[in-house]
This record gives structure tokens, C-alpha cells and sequence, in this order.
């Protein structure tokens, strides 16, 4: 179990993580917010590249600002960006890192190595130097080198940036399998990452946690709330100046506008089944 209590962490006049607290189990954790919420500040903190001002954090109540190794002994982490040696090829780096890692069994840790080159589909690329991989192919080696040694606590910053539907539903799968033992923390600001994956959540921004709890209780919150309305693109600004938006999407040359009230806002607008896009906004907006 991960603990986190009162932390603060500032950047000159930034304050990137204002008082967080959370209480993380093993299983899948997802951590939703837009860019700059401060979830990679988050990220790095909790995998120890950087200490808190303020707090504490815990993992089975070691203090790991105090002593970084039992964080580090048994972490996977993929970081939004990542760099690779020149010139080396994706088997011979992935078994560099394994070695890193204390996988000293030269048999085991060619099985694990192949193993996760073929779970992250880049068999066919083992001896391409990793440096030309595609966008794409380097995210999916990311995703591999975290996963090597069995981690028991794994960070995954924004995974499936640059991944098509097909990688990135095989990421999904992969992480699903592996999220009953391990603490998973899924951080993105792809909405559709946590609805499809994770059983509990939060929502950050501006350094804060506004929102925690499963996807269909926040869901919940705003049940019999929600309306939307298709209008011409002129008329998204006088209705956003009149009701709490939740959120706008073009659609056809037209905008499907959607709104939170407790009932119909204006003629022409229709209840509508909410879903976590709409929750997340309106918390986010803290609209509720």
C-alpha cells in the first residue's frame, strides 16, 4: 500500500502539488487531469527522482523520502519522456536494463526479455537500434522496460501518447492482467485510458486532487444533470455565458453543447446519460 499525506511541492512561484492525499491498494489506479495538473510532478515524486517540501509517503510504512531503495527495489516506471543509447538494439538495451534491475540469471532474463518484446509486439524489432524506433515503437519499449522484474508498484505517465487503437488496447490488456498484485498508477489526461481500465480514481488539477473515487460514482454525482443541445457555432458562446457548459464537441459543422443542471436548461436541450467525460469536467470545473 501507498500513503500520501500532506504533500506540497513548489517550483519558484509554482505550486505543483498542493496538499495531495491519497491511500493507494494494489490494483489500478487512475490519475485523470489535463496537462499541467501537476500529475507527472506527481509521478517523479512518487518514484522518487524528487522529494516532497512537505509530507510523507509511504509504502508499507517505509518512509520513502527517508529510504528511496524500498521504492526503488520493486518499481516499474515509464515516464512521459524517456531517452535510449544510440546505436543499440531493442533485445541489448531491454537486457542492459534487466541486468540494472538485478536480473542477474542470464537464462531467466532472456526468457523475461523476449517475453515482454513479444508482449509489446516488437519481435520483429529486437535488432533494430531503438533509437530509430518510431514514436510509437519507442512508447511500447518504454512500456516493456517497466515491466521487467515482476515490479510491484508500477508508474505509468501518459502510456498510450502515440500509440494507435490496436497498441494501445494491447497496452490496456497488459495492464489489466498484471493489475490485481501490483499498485498500478495509470496517469493521462485520455479520459477513455481510466473508463476502460481502472475501478478507482482521481481527478487533479492545478496541483490538487478535486475528485476521488470509483468511475460510475462520479458518474453518479451528476445522474439526471446532464443536457445537450446541437447548435450552430455563433450560438456556443451566449450559451456558456448563461449555463455551466460542460463541455463543447463539433460535430458535423455543428457543436453538440453539453450542460449541467438540475433541469432543462432552455428549450431545444435534451437529458442525456452522463458519462466520465462529462463527470470529469465537471469536476474538474468544480461545477459541483
Amino acid at each position: 500500500m501507498i500513503e500520501i499525506q500532506n504533500v506540497h511541492k513548489r517550483f519558484k512561484a509554482v505550486h505543483a502539488l498542493n496538499n495531495i492525499n491519497l491511500k493507494l491498494e494494489p490494483g489500478l489506479f487512475g490519475l485523470l487531469g489535463p496537462n499541467g495538473a501537476g500529475k507527472s510532478t506527481l509521478m517523479r515524486t512518487l518514484a522518487t527522482l524528487q522529494e516532497p517540501d512537505e509530507g510523507t509517503i509511504t509504502l508499507n510504512g517505509t518512509d520513502i523520502v527517508k529510504n528511496p531503495d524500498s521504492m526503488r527495489r520493486v518499481l516499474g516506471y515509464l515516464p512521459q519522456d524517456f531517452g535510449v543509447y544510440p546505436r543499440i538494439s531493442g533485445e541489448d538495451l531491454l537486457d542492459h536494463i534487466a541486468v540494472l534491475k538485478g536480473l542477474h540469471n542470464k537464462k531467466e532474463r532472456r526468457e523475461q526479455v523476449l517475453a515482454l518484446l513479444e508482449q509489446v509486439n516488437l519481435t520483429k524489432h529486437k535488432s533494430a537500434a531503438v533509437a530509430g524506433y518510431s514514436g510509437g515503437m519507442r512508447q511500447r519499449f518504454g512500456v516493456a522496460q517497466a515491466m521487467l522484474g515482476n515490479p510491484k508498484v508500477l508508474i505509468v505517465d501518459e502510456p498510450t501518447a502515440g500509440l494507435d487503437p490496436f497498441e494501445r488496447q494491447r497496452f490496456l490488456d497488459l495492464l489489466s492482467e498484471a493489475g490485481e498484485e501490483k499498485v498500478i498508477i495509470l496517469s493521462t489526461h485520455i479520459v477513455e485510458d481510466v473508463r476502460d481500465l481502472c475501478t478507482d480514481m482521481a481527478i487533479m488539477g492545478d496541483g490538487e486532487i478535486v475528485a476521488r473515487g470509483a468511475p460510475e460514482a462520479l458518474i453518479g454525482k451528476i445522474k439526471n444533470s446532464v443536457w445537450r443541445k446541437t447548435v450552430e457555432k455563433p450560438d456556443v458562446d451566449g450559451l456558456k455565458d448563461k449555463h455551466k457548459v460542460l463541455q463543447t464537441r463539433l460535430m458535423m459543422g455543428k457543436v453538440v453543447v453539453s450542460v449541467l443542471s438540475d433541469a432543462k436548461p432552455e428549450a431545444g436541450f435534451e437529458a442525456a446519460d452522463p458519462n466520465l467525460e462529462d463527470a470529469y469536467f465537471a469536476h474538474l470545473y468544480k461545477l459541483i
